[in-house]
């Protein structure tokens, strides 16, 4: 659904047009997995898959969002009793960052909302939180609240912890919020500062979804959360963000092996996500190349994060890019998508060797998407 379909579809339903279209990016975390809840470092970039949210206020205080993409579906609440909705769960998103946006201002009326989008859902690539900051954007600008993007990210964040009831991280929503055309975002989950590395002219985002189902997610994303937490306590720190190999060293003969792995994994990512930064600002493609490779090695071995058929596809694409970009997994794990960092001249190989391979071994059909480092919703 393009712009001016989703504004007839707000005329349709609601008799008039919407008074502003917003959008926000999806987002590719190119390396620092399960680092954010640790307060360490990511690096994602703000990709050209978007949510759209058309709106329009109301004189009541009631909120309507219609889903475009789920077969228009309507629902409707009152701002002053929002509770979750098990009948149409993506409800729970708008429901929720209401909920919280309200804490902090107070609305002075209802709203209309038509939402569409077509960031992959299921795939790692943060539909929910493109979904969270394109509903801020837009109701920030009915309402004309002083909303900036990393006041934006908080909110979304909050809702979907306390309200939707996932323990995410800061990342998603804020490089959703906060993204930048053509640059990749260094992020300290910790402080909240950022700053942007622009991504080499020559290299394109290549997402591979494996459309393995992330089965298990919740309940493993969970306990990771829960032995990195057990690995700080051993090692005295307030999180692994503070934690060195030296630290873990004195202590890994006390420590379950589970949890000392996870510790080695979120220790080396920082590390390696810090050196990837400054290896994309000096064109250092080996480095980057390096990098990413680790970080995959490290998700499989020590965080025990991704599986069979995502471990064929990085070796599959690396072996076509041989050292002249990078690939890894990205996201939360057990499926979902690879990204690779790809010279133009060496699509068209990824590409083949994608289509003609990966089914035949793994049985997954992937989906290939050439993507490009876009702006962010606030900035």
């Amino acid at each position: 659904m393009d712009k001016r379909e989703l504004q007839a579809t707000f005329q349709q339903h609601f008799n008039t047009p919407p008074e502003v279209v917003a959008h926000a990016p999806g987002r590719v975390n190119l390396i620092g997995e399960h680092t954010d809840y640790n307060q360490g470092f990511v690096f994602p970039a703000a990709i050209n898959f978007v949510t759209w949210v058309a709106a329009g206020k109301r004189n009541d205080n009631q909120c309507c969002v219609v889903a475009a993409d789920y077969e228009e579906q309507r629902n409707s609440f009152a701002l002053d009793n929002i509770v979750r909705d098990s009948t149409q769960p993506w409800s729970n998103y708008a429901r929720g960052v209401l909920k919280v946006l309200q804490q902090q201002y107070p609305l002075p009326g209802g709203i209309n909302l038509v939402v569409t989008g077509n960031v992959p859902q299921g795939a790692g690539l943060s539909s929910s939180a493109s979904f969270e900051i394109a509903l801020l954007k837009a109701i920030a600008e009915v309402f004309e609240l002083d909303i900036d993007g990393v006041t934006a990210a908080l909110l979304g964040q909050r809702a979907e912890n306390d309200f939707v009831g996932c323990a995410c991280g800061i990342m998603d929503q804020l490089i959703s919020a906060m993204g930048r055309e053509d640059h990749a975002m260094l992020l300290d989950c910790r402080s909240l500062t950022f700053k942007h590395s622009t991504l080499p002219d020559n290299l394109h985002i290549v997402i591979v979804n494996s459309n393995v189902k992330r089965g298990l997610v919740d309940s493993e994303y969970n306990l990771r959360r829960q032995q990195c937490e057990q690995a700080a306590e051993w090692l005295g720190v307030t999180s692994l963000r503070d934690a060195t190999l030296d630290m873990l060293g004195k202590h890994s003969s006390e420590m379950p092996d589970a949890v000392m792995r996870r510790a080695r994994h979120i220790i080396t990512e920082n590390a390696r996500t810090q050196l990837m930064f400054e290896a994309l600002a000096n064109n250092d493609i080996m480095a980057v190349s390096q990098a990413m490779a680790e970080s995959h090695a490290s998700m499989r071995d020590d965080f025990e994060i991704t599986v069979p058929p995502i471990d064929y596809l990085v070796t599959l694409i690396a072996g076509v890019l041989e050292g002249a970009g990078g690939v890894r997994m990205t996201g939360g794990g057990f499926g979902g998508c690879v990204v690779a960092l790809v010279p133009q001249h060496l699509i068209g190989n990824v590409k083949a060797a994608v289509t003609d391979h990966d089914y035949a071994n793994t049985g997954y059909q992937p989906d290939i998407y050439d993507c490009t480092a876009t702006q962010g919703a606030f900035a």
